[in-house]
């Protein structure tokens, strides 16, 4: 029996009552026609399931209102995940023809609050239920007749149609999901339970019969994350990253309501101490005292009930509590206080390890390990359910937060069409949920998945604690927008165009041909580092200088290792996400460590007890105001035999430099005079020119189709 036979068997054994869980599919395979009609079967079945998950919706109000504030009503994602199909193939240029401009514009883009107080008070003109559900029809008919006459070969890669498809199979199986979420946050009289959505009938409802959680240990270890397996993955997951896991110990369980409840008892809503400063804005704001999804005081425990995804059920002691990072965090805060251990939200590389006490991948599975991918209830249910190894819950039940911001490994890239998925995460606001939530399906339960939400975000998420001494050293890093910052990273660390060489990487290969003794360098104009980086492979000391702070703050979080992010500009609105990062360029931290970078004024330079072997002076000279007092006071920072290298393009302005001050470009008595010809006369008395003048070119791109080609004239002096 072939995989797919296999799966097709397991999909009639199905006996929760819930619509069957599919298996992502494999993009690898030796027959291409029963790939396309697998990729048919996976792609009805995620339409069915996904308007199946409405029929939880009593109620029109329901479809229109708001379940809260920061995002769109129902009816929004209701179209969404259809106008997905046809916006991506439009804009791969697979299809040449809409279904409906209107509906396709209107139903593009979701709200993604940045801030639990960042609220959407647009007002739509939403289309009708059953104006969506005609145009889902026209939308599900397109999309199988792509399928069935689209190019495709095997494996399945980026490049391929087939690959857009699964791209908006696995984007409306994220909004399963997130619309369940809605859904659980509606008013309970606009939604109805259905039998195909039963909620999990195992509970205990006695606070004191639930057991108690423990601390299990686990060996450090390698942990190497970066998609391998043939399945579709979102950007974010491919690339590679090793990490050097230290022992730890966790809680053998997620934390559960009666464990959770100890902390709501012990007045942890009410305490500061316990919250961040992120924490501590959030609960003034939502005045929360207790967790979301719990209904009635906490006053009165024996009273309290749990809203689920369409009913209000007794209290589930034993069920995992559903928190936003910020609330399990405050929690590992007072339990550490509690217990004098360093009690902390895991880091992803530490669930990692958790994680190989399942065996298997989702594709594999002939039984779903524990409570995920729609394998037993539309609900959550008790924390030692479902045992895999020395835990429960790995993986299901709840997504799991972390302490760890969402970030690009090593040689991640941007899938073309969907530059928007990953990178707007990377700002180290937003954390990694792992493991999966009885409702992730396609390649939300594989184990290579990588989602992130804000920290104040809901989710069916939970957590679980550990004991480690782990820290994240990613700060919020946002990508840079400002536009000459942008540029000038391009220039200095970004792809070569037109064949002309790095400019900053061609100076200091030249600067190394002439430089017999190589302890101290200066970079003068350093902006944001490149030459500098490249000059502390080859000099014990290096400093790098420039006038701007901004640019001195971005050598600087390079320095420490960090990733820098920055957007280029396409046309227009259109932007390019890029990143820059010190080992992508062979530089490691030990080299970064021989830099000083400063903020200084070439024209009111310190004096310097220690002369420099090498001064660089790099497109610096014609944004003086004062260039002869520059030329003057470099002098005498340079030892004896010392280099002195200057370019630049020669572009005067006098919004820089006083048309009295320009060195050159100039008619002296009538007659003109170079730059050139000026600095020859200015350095004669403490220098030899020690080569003839020659121009390096360098390329400076503004737009994806206008770019800055220029050419510098390169001087080179010996200090006499």
């Amino acid at each position: 029996m072939g995989r797919w036979e296999h799966y097709v068997t397991a999909q009639q054994q199905h006996q929760s009552g819930l619509p069957a869980p599919t298996r992502t599919l494999l993009l690898d395979g030796s027959d291409p026609e029963q790939k396309r009609q697998q990729l048919l079967a996976y792609f009805r079945q995620t339409w069915e399931l996904y308007e199946r998950l409405f029929d939880c919706l009593a109620d029109e109000r329901a479809y229109y209102n708001k379940a809260i504030p920061l995002r769109h009503p129902l009816i929004f994602y209701f179209g969404h995940t259809a106008t997905f199909y046809i916006n991506k193939l439009m804009a791969g240029r697979l299809i040449d023809a809409r279904v409906d401009d209107r509906i396709e514009a209107m139903m593009a883009i979701g709200v993604d609050e940045m801030s639990w107080d960042d609220l959407d008070n647009s007002h739509y003109s939403w289309p009708s239920v059953s104006e969506l559900r005609d145009y889902r029809g026209k939308v599900r008919s397109r999309v199988e007749q792509f399928i069935a006459e689209m190019p495709l070969s095997l494996p399945i890669g980026w490049e391929s149609p087939a690959w857009v498809i699964l791209m908006g199979i696995e984007h409306e199986r994220i909004h399963l999901e997130t619309s369940s979420v809605l859904i659980r946050q509606l008013p309970i009289e606009w939604v109805k339970p259905q039998p195909h959505w039963p909620a999990c009938p195992e509970a205990r409802h006695d606070r004191l019969a639930v057991p108690e959680n423990s601390l299990i240990a686990v060996a450090g270890g390698r942990v190497t994350q970066g998609k391998t397996d043939p399945t579709y993955g979102w950007d974010n997951e491919y690339g590679t990253q090793v990490s050097e896991v230290k022992p730890f110990r966790a809680s053998k369980m997620l934390v559960s309501n009666a464990e959770f409840f100890t902390f709501v008892a012990a007045g942890g809503y009410q305490q500061s101490r316990w919250w961040d400063e992120e924490g501590e804005g959030w609960r003034a704001f939502s005045k929360a005292t207790m967790p979301t999804f719990w209904v009635g005081s906490a006053g009165q425990p024996d009273n309290l009930r749990l809203r689920l995804m369409t009913e209000e059920v007794p209290m589930p002691w034993d069920w995992p509590a559903e928190v936003n990072q910020l609330e399990a965090a405050a929690f590992c805060r007072w339990k550490a206080e509690e217990t004098g251990k360093s009690i902390q939200l895991p880091a992803e590389s530490e669930w990692m390890l958790l994680r190989e006490q399942v065996a298997g991948d989702q594709p594999d599975w002939d039984t779903a390990p524990g409570n995920i991918n729609l394998a037993y209830w539309a609900s959550s249910c008790p924390v030692d359910r479902f045992s895999q190894g020395d835990f429960f819950d790995p993986i299901g039940n709840v997504w799991q937060w972390t302490t760890t911001p969402i970030n690009g490994f090593e040689g991640f890239r941007v899938h073309p069409l969907y530059d928007d998925f990953s990178t707007p995460t990377f700002d180290g606001k937003h954390a990694l949920i792992k493991g999966g939530s009885w409702i992730s399906t396609g390649n939300e339960a594989l184990k290579s998945a990588r989602y992130a939400f804000r920290r104040h975000f809901f989710q069916h998420a939970g957590f679980r604690y550990v004991v480690s001494s782990h820290q994240e050293t990613m700060a919020q890093n946002p990508y840079e927008t400002d536009t000459m910052v942008s540029q000038y990273l391009d220039f200095q660390y970004g792809p070569e165009y037109f064949g002309v060489a790095n400019y900053a990487r061609a100076l200091v290969e030249i600067a190394c041909g002439l430089t017999d003794k190589r302890q101290r360098a200066l970079d003068l104009g350093c902006a944001t580092g490149r030459a500098s980086f490249e000059l502390a492979r080859h000099f014990e000391q290096v400093v790098g200088m420039d006038y701007s702070a901004r640019f001195i703050d971005v050598a600087l979080q390079l320095t420490g290792g960090e990733d820098f992010r920055y957007v280029t500009q396409e046309e227009g609105d259109l932007v390019e996400y890029r990143q820059v990062r010190l080992k992508d360029f062979g530089l490691d931290t030990q080299q970064a460590s021989r830099i000083q970078f400063v903020q200084g004024d070439a024209c009111n330079l310190k004096p310097q007890p220690e002369h420099y072997d090498l001064v660089l002076a790099s497109n610096l000279i014609d944004r003086l105001r004062q260039p002869k007092r520059f030329l003057q006071d470099i002098s005498g920072m340079i030892r004896s035999g010392g280099i002195l290298m200057l370019s630049s393009p020669y572009t005067w302005l006098e919004e820089y430099t006083p048309k009295e001050n320009w060195l050159g470009g100039v008619r002296e008595n009538g007659e003109a005079l170079t730059t050139y010809q000026a600095l020859q006369r200015l350095l004669a008395a403490d220098f030899e020119e020690i080569a003839p003048a020659q121009d390096i070119p360098f390329v400076i791109r503004e737009t994806a189709r206008k770019y800055q080609h220029t050419l510098a004239q390169l001087t080179l002096w010996r200090k006499r």
